[in-house]
């Protein structure tokens, strides 16, 4: 029917899932929505189906009735190409009885072969159809008076006095700006859950809320969207995005699950602080350090929940091997915190979210350039750089460039023959004395100006 390609049209990104395959959307996904003048957010929700076969079918029912009951108007959207079904009068029937206004939307309304179907909606009883065509943006004026007139009169709560859409989409995290001058964001923190299928993300999320929000089962994979949720813990404002499971891309083939690794490869991007959640009756596996070296290679800090740590017989040895397999594999994030936790019965929860705030705060952490300068002479001092073409590399000073992650600027006499080996004891060298455990470092290294060249270029 096009209720995902709306959504994404009204948020003004691709956001939900599309695909022609019905059933894709599973949870309820929110989005800052600006619809001409008109800001408000918006619920992408599954498809309505009238009996439902399985418990992962009730559950998507279920986050959709929720969806209606919360709404202040509701758009019934329905294919007109395809014609009035059975179905379509059904939930009409059910929309009727609802206490939020209902908008009747024809989609696919970008031929004349639309006509009789919209025609044919009438007979719903929920006044006039409005043609749009969502995939080609056809129609969103209309869309945007009829929102308006059965609104008329609403005053709004909080949410609908946030700051324009159009400025919360340019600032989503607040990183370098292209002149190196570095954003203040204001926001809230972005807090990702990630993992492999069947690990309890949904379950971890659901049991932070403190309510169902996303569907949980059994079988994994059921979740395919990444869900967020804006939230506060403790005062701080923070969007919770759970996240499809990630298998191993060789394991990837249906289209659907492409897609879903996707959207969770874009939530690790766009997060501030990613949690990943792995089984503690079975960590770490390859796919868990690769989960986590994405995370790395995206900046991002990083938190590791150990979940089901309830049915674990040897905690300690356990625990040595997870420390064991990262040190070998992740050495670049030595220090990153670890929480024992089950997401089922709230064991160690409470752990959690101040380790997430301390990732996000070492994240946030700049060092004066005086300290970090004093500390680089003693290093070069203890172990100097190595000769490359006959000369030994000269350091010459280092600065902080920004943070979020913190990145640091080196600059030297021949950035081509620095060695990886030394800047990674550099690197261990800021993350040990500066207190960065756990967040990746980044460190660029930059050439001086050499005077006497016929171009004044560098070295």
């Amino acid at each position: 029917m096009g209720k995902s390609t709306l959504f994404n049209r009204l948020i003004g990104r691709r956001s939900a899932l599309v695909d022609p395959t019905p059933g894709v959307t599973r949870d309820r996904r929110e989005g800052e929505a600006l619809l001409g003048k008109l800001h408000f957010i918006a619920v992408d929700t599954a498809g309505l189906e009238e009996a439902p076969a399985s418990e992962v079918e009730m559950g998507m029912q279920l986050q959709t009735q929720r969806a209606i009951q919360d709404a202040d108007a509701t758009l019934l959207v329905f294919d007109a190409r395809a014609g009035i079904t059975p179905l379509d009068r059904h939930f009409a029937d059910m929309m009727r009885k609802s206490r939020s206004p209902v908008i009747l939307v024809a989609n696919k309304c970008e031929a004349r072969s639309s006509d009789a179907g919209r025609i044919e909606a009438y007979e719903f009883g929920l006044g006039e159809p409005i043609a749009i065509a969502s995939e080609h943006g056809i129609g969103m004026p209309d869309l945007e008076d009829a929102i308006v007139a059965v609104l008329e009169g609403f005053d709004g709560d909080s949410e609908a006095q946030e700051p324009d859409a159009r400025e919360y989409r340019k600032n989503k995290i607040g990183d370098e700006l292209d002149d190196g001058e570095e954003e203040i964001y204001h926001g809230p923190l972005h807090l990702a859950i990630v993992g492999r299928p069947n690990v309890g993300k949904s379950t971890l999320v659901n049991n932070l809320l403190g309510d169902e929000r996303v569907i949980t089962g059994a079988e994994a994979g059921i979740t395919r969207d990444a869900i967020s949720t804006q939230w506060m813990w403790q005062g701080t404002s923070i969007k919770l995005i759970d996240t499809a499971g990630m298998r191993r891309k060789a394991r990837v083939d249906k289209k659907v699950e492409k897609l879903s690794v996707g959207d969770t490869l874009e939530a690790i991007r766009f997060a501030h602080v990613v949690v990943l959640v792995v089984d503690a009756t079975m960590m770490p596996e390859k796919q868990d350090l690769v989960i986590a070296r994405h995370i790395i290679d995206e900046g991002r800090a990083i938190v590791i929940a150990v979940n089901k740590w309830d049915i674990v017989e040897d905690g300690t040895a356990a625990l040595n091997l997870m420390f064991d397999r990262m040190e070998i594999s992740l050495p670049q994030i030595r220090g990153v915190p670890v929480v024992t936790l089950s997401a089922l019965t709230s064991r160690g929860i409470q752990k959690l979210l101040p380790e997430v705030l301390s990732a996000y705060e070492i994240w946030n952490r700049r060092v004066p350039t005086g300290p970090l300068n004093r500390w680089l002479g003693i290093a070069v001092e203890r172990h100097p750089p190595p000769i490359f073409h006959g000369r030994r590399i000269r350091i010459r000073y280092v600065t902080q460039l920004k943070s979020r992650p913190p990145t640091f600027v080196v600059f030297t006499s021949q950035p081509k023959g620095m060695p990886e080996s030394y800047l990674r004891y550099l690197t261990n060298g800021i993350r040990e004395n500066f207190d960065f455990p756990g967040t990746p470092i980044r460190i660029n290294l930059r050439g001086q100006k050499n005077p006497y060249a016929p171009d004044g270029g560098g070295t």
